[in-house]
């Protein structure tokens, strides 16, 4: 892969030339970007999830612009500069591939990331859980705290252990919600909503043993539900009726003859 070094360059002088003329970009700051930053990123998993060769590219350009607006405001704030920046992630990645650049003998990728891991500590890191945003979506969070985690041993050994562990946290989320069905009060429901997220998270651990993404996982049933959704509301047209105008269990035998059409 060669990075043209002129298109580079041509990229820096569009942003200093719109920095400097257009009033919409002058106007941004780093705060202003954030949100659509994480929009361009979102974009970016779409694409991807599409394998969409050509949005994929057109998505890394908008990535790529977003870098450099945050290296000009960066300069102009008198932080730092894209070739800090650059010269910053180049001076990580040596140091942290010392298999590559020095005499550090690795077996897999297991030891890759232990080893990445042991030297993010040494750098000044106080915690094998630091790196992980605060503002990540909970979900995916979930699974990068359990990944980190597993770089330094604190895994489960079968994937029957951690199935174990899921019908442990239903039977507790169950106790919970018979308790809240005695007392009713804030604390009791508390009780559950943290019982809840016990069992996300044991579950969440379970796809990573069966090498599935929850995040996939879940926004394939997304989809599917929207999917089929949106055919009870043909169906209930054809019938000159609102899906709202239905009994439930209309709904539902609407909702399963889709879902036998499908097999079919």
């Amino acid at each position: 892969m060669t990075l043209s070094a002129e298109q580079f360059d041509r990229l820096i002088e569009i942003m200093n030339d719109l920095r400097e003329k257009c009033p919409w970009d002058k106007k941004q700051t780093i705060e202003s970007l954030k949100s659509m930053t994480i929009e361009e990123t979102y974009e970016l998993a779409d694409a991807i999830e599409n394998k969409d060769w050509k949005g994929i590219k057109e998505e890394l350009g908008d990535m790529l612009l977003h870098v450099v607006f945050y290296a000009k405001i960066g300069e102009e704030q008198q932080q730092f500069t894209m070739t800090e920046v650059l010269q910053g992630i180049c001076e990580k990645l040596i140091r942290r591939h010392p298999h590559i650049y020095s005499d550090v003998v690795v077996d897999n990728a297991d030891d890759v990331k232990l080893n990445w891991e042991k030297i993010k500590l040494q750098e000044g890191k106080k915690s094998v859980l630091e790196g992980v945003p605060a503002s990540m979506p909970s979900l995916v969070k979930a699974l990068r705290l359990q990944e980190k985690a597993k770089q330094i041993g604190f895994e489960w050994d079968n994937i029957d252990d951690v199935w174990k562990k899921v019908q442990e946290e239903i039977g507790e989320l169950r106790e919970a919600i018979d308790l809240n069905a005695i007392e009713n009060n804030h604390q009791s429901k508390t009780h559950i909503e943290d019982e809840f997220g016990d069992l996300l998270f044991s579950l969440i651990n379970y796809a990573r043993f069966l090498q599935i993404d929850p995040d996939t996982a879940l926004e394939r049933t997304n989809k599917k539900f929207i999917t089929r959704f949106k055919k009870m509301e043909v169906m209930a047209a054809s019938k000159d009726k609102l899906l709202q105008e239905l009994s439930l269990s209309e709904m539902d035998a609407l909702w399963n003859a889709i879902k036998i059409n499908e097999r079919q």
